[in-house]
């Protein structure tokens, strides 16, 4: 079976990224809400830079996508060490 080709355009603020340094995951049984935060270094706030929601099915396919990443990024430059977990946040809008 041939494989299909998709081309996807990328918007170039898209392209640049979002630094975060915290995620935040929930569930309800229809959906997966990743939320990314930046949490500044110098006070107790952050602010939210993107909000992913995925299916159930979706997040299993990206997990595992993640875990087969994971093991060649540290097949390639060693084991990664978790850094100290963050403190509990929550969300204001």
């Amino acid at each position: 079976m041939e494989e299909k080709k998709i081309d996807i355009k990328v918007d170039e603020n898209i392209a640049v990224g979002q630094y975060s340094n915290l995620a935040a995951i929930r569930h309800t049984k229809e959906e997966f809400i990743f939320d990314f935060a930046f949490l500044f270094p110098d006070g107790p706030t952050g602010k939210l830079v993107s909000r992913i929601l995925l299916s159930p099915a979706h997040v299993k396919r990206f997990m595992e996508a993640l875990q087969s990443n994971v093991k060649r990024y540290e097949d390639n430059f060693g084991p990664i060490t978790p850094a100290d977990a963050p403190p509990s946040v929550g969300f204001i809008h």
